[in-house]
């Protein structure tokens, strides 16, 4: 039993098993724990006295900032945050960290390999410095997450300086023939390697992200000296005290990619048995003044406890859980390589996938091709083979990464059909309609 326990809060708006896992191994080491989200969470200036509720003294940052629309507001509540009590992953480090061209510099800076990159302010600069990077380059967001926003370009595919709204850049793309395309994730925490993990690309994919469906292999036990070395010299150089760096091995060595200050923990206990929850957990303890058990925290490593915390807060209202509503025809902003296109889109709940007009496709510069999927349409009992491309569809303020479905829909009234993997996020309400009509009978 710890005498004087301290209290650990971490600091995530969205509900996740990192979250729940590191608030679960403080407590068992013996602390207190706070989620501080949006039930709970408030900062109060009154008579010169700052007060921060819930009251804690130390925040694990985890808050989630690549999918967020505007990640300054979010960046300012966390610096807010950190002026009062003692921050893991600082606002400033995460801010670096989570722009890849911010990493990639501070990288550089600190003679880490990284591949050779270019972002411009304008298209005609960034297209000028294609041949610099041969037949296929990589084209990416400087802000994006789970290998959305990355996209493989040919020589003679222009490219945007933004996607949407994110600047994006031209990235050399680093490989090695003959070899099945993989990268190597090592978790550090306050500068030990947790575990590390190869990560494999699925079929149709040269992406190795596990959100996409990638697979994992143990890379702990025999992990090469450079890579080791490199991702511990990588948290150092970003400043964060626990992070997934991503490296990919070359002819020329190894070159670090990323340096994610919210890596995922399940992919790496999948492969090595190890959670680094409970490494996160300890380094926040101490950090605070608290004590803690090594033989416990081992113990802790190889459980990944994602079960509900005793500190997730009730939700206070049913609205807090309802999803936002779309309409049954809504305006969208589909955005690719080349550009951005505002079209209105039918909202089709029995769709799998989202579907877009060959044409509006290859003005935006949508792809390159995936992979080519088989799908039915209505009372259709054959299939019809359609390419499949990553598009990044707004909807109402929101971001969606998506792969949809390339078709001719000349002979629709609609160019966009947003399908499940978007409408998930939403209720649809059939009779809102961006067009102003009144009928909600399928076009097809």
């Amino acid at each position: 039993m710890i005498d004087d326990p301290v209290t650990v809060g971490v600091l995530s708006f969205h509900t996740s098993k990192e979250t729940k896992a590191i608030l679960n191994a403080v407590e068992e080491l013996g602390h207190d724990t706070a989620w501080l989200r949006t039930e709970n969470t408030s900062v109060s200036i009154v008579d010169g006295s700052v007060v921060l509720e819930p009251d804690v003294d130390v925040i694990a940052n985890r808050m989630l900032l690549s999918n967020t629309e505007q990640p300054c507001e979010e960046l300012g509540l966390a610096n807010t945050f950190a002026q009062l009590v003692p921050m893991l992953n600082e606002p400033t480090s995460v801010l670096t960290a989570v722009h890849k061209l911010s990493t990639a510099t501070a990288l550089a800076s600190r003679d880490v390999r990284t591949p050779n990159v270019t972002l411009a302010l304008s298209s005609d600069t960034l297209n000028a410095a294609r041949d610099r990077y041969g037949e296929e380059a990589v084209y990416k967001t400087a802000i994006g997450t789970h290998g959305g926003g990355t996209w493989k370009v040919g020589p003679d595919e222009p490219v945007n300086a933004r996607v949407g709204n994110r600047y994006a850049f031209l990235q050399e793309l680093v490989d090695r023939e003959d070899v099945r395309h993989r990268d190597l994730r090592v978790y550090v925490v306050d500068g030990e390697i947790v575990a590390a993990m190869y990560r494999y690309a699925p079929d149709n994919d040269w992406r190795t992200n596990v959100a996409l469906g990638g697979s994992v292999e143990d890379a702990t036990g025999d992990l090469p000296d450079e890579a080791a070395e490199m991702a511990v010299r990588s948290a150092e150089a970003i400043g964060l005290d626990y992070a997934g760096v991503d490296l990919v091995e070359g002819d020329e060595g190894w070159f670090v990619l990323e340096v994610n200050p919210t890596a995922g923990f399940k992919g790496l206990y999948q492969a090595t048995g190890v959670s680094p929850a409970p490494r996160i957990a300890k380094l926040a303890i101490e950090r605070a003044g608290g004590d803690v058990d090594d033989e416990r925290v081992d113990e802790l490593s190889r459980v990944l406890d994602d079960s509900r915390p005793t500190a997730q807060p009730v939700q206070q209202t049913p609205t807090d859980t309802e999803p936002a509503v779309i309409g049954y025809i809504e305006e969208v902003v589909l955005s690719g390589t080349s550009g951005s296109s505002t079209v209105r889109a039918k909202s089709d709940t029995g769709a799998t996938r989202t579907s877009i007009d060959t044409g509006l496709a290859a003005d935006i510069g949508a792809g390159p091709i995936k992979s080519i999927t088989r799908i039915r349409s209505g009372s259709s009992k054959t299939a019809k083979s359609r390419p499949v491309v990553d598009v990044v569809v707004g909807v109402g303020g929101n971001q969606h990464t998506v792969t949809a479905s390339v078709e001719d829909r000349s002979h629709m009234d609609y160019p966009v059909l947003l399908g499940r993997d978007i409408l998930e996020n939403y209720r649809v309400d059939v009779s809102r309609r961006i067009d102003g009509g009144d009928g909600d009978t399928p076009e097809e």
